[in-house]
């Protein structure tokens, strides 16, 4: 068993793909192969069963990946330990929403820039089921997600706290001068889709067709600024992360209406059940929530 043939075999059993992961690894599938054929001979076991085109892990590949993780992440960290400064390193991809990459990244970024400039920190467009995919299969490291649930087959959920929601519309919409709006008054006026994918909207989309007559469906425009924009002239409206409005709010180029969403949503950091963070992952994870407490902290005192 050599570092090279675990780095295989985590790889095909992250993608489930012989090619795919030869194609990552910048190997000759052939080589793959015959480094997980190795590795399967030293082991006396079989790690894959192949099924008409698919492979799948078996029981004692199943019991080989979390050593195998563990093993390539001390590899990491020994490696980076002895090649000098000892300084973070590497790539981590994080799969993240709309909101949270306008809103939320911006200082986190500039602070792995400024301070760890030897890692990189690569965001990858993705929200709610397909992020889970993304994060059981490995094809990102960390995620974050923005919903009601904070328990996932696979994927381990780190609570950062429940993020606040408002429902926006122009100062001249007639329910700006309304007050203790109902989710009947929503239903009778164009609402502009928040971002696709996320909890949020999914849990707005129920609440507003839950025991209605007529389906309420939702003008999509895109990207949350379109959103924004399209409510600032009155086209409907929305309901936003907080994060995403208080210029707009201060500004008042937009309003708060006086509707309280009947349901919480939690932003959070996940990444794959039982993986073994790395140095660089595990820091990430460490100034992500404390960059996140300072936000909340600061809507508190406000």
């Amino acid at each position: 068993m050599d570092i090279r043939q675990l780095t295989s075999f985590h790889r095909v059993a992250t993608l489930l793909s012989f090619t795919r992961a030869a194609a990552e690894l910048k190997y000759a599938q052939s080589s793959v192969t015959a480094q997980i054929k190795t590795l399967e001979v030293s082991l006396g076991v079989e790690l894959f069963e192949r099924l008409r085109g698919r492979i799948r892990l078996t029981q004692a590949g199943e019991r080989l990946m979390p050593y195998a993780e563990q093993i390539l992440s001390l590899t990491d960290e020994a490696r980076a330990a002895t090649s000098g400064t000892g300084e973070p390193t590497g790539v981590i991809t994080v799969g993240t929403m709309e909101s949270i990459t306008s809103y939320r990244m911006p200082p986190l970024l500039e602070f792995f820039h400024h301070r760890y400039p030897q890692l990189q920190i690569v965001l990858r467009p993705s929200a709610g089921t397909e992020l889970c995919q993304a994060l059981r299969q490995g094809t990102v490291d960390m995620g974050f997600l923005m919903d009601a649930r904070t328990e996932r087959p696979g994927v381990h959920c780190e609570v950062l706290g429940v993020e606040e929601l408002t429902v926006v519309a122009s100062p001249e919409h007639p329910l700006a001068r309304t007050g203790g709006i109902t989710t009947e008054d929503l239903r009778r006026v164009p609402v502009l889709a928040p971002e696709a994918g996320c909890g949020y909207r999914e849990l707005f989309d129920a609440e507003l067709n839950t025991g209605s007559g007529e389906p309420v469906s939702f003008l999509e425009f895109g990207n949350i600024e379109s959103v924004k924009r399209g409510v600032a002239v009155g086209l409907g409206v929305s309901l936003l992360p907080t994060m995403a409005v208080t210029d707009e709010l201060a500004a008042g180029t937009l309003t708060a209406l006086d509707w309280t969403p009947p349901f919480e949503v939690h932003t959070q950091l996940a990444w794959r059940q039982g993986k073994q963070l790395s140095q660089e992952m595990r820091l990430f994870v460490e100034q992500t929530a404390q960059f996140t407490a300072e936000y909340y902290r600061t809507l508190v005192a406000a």
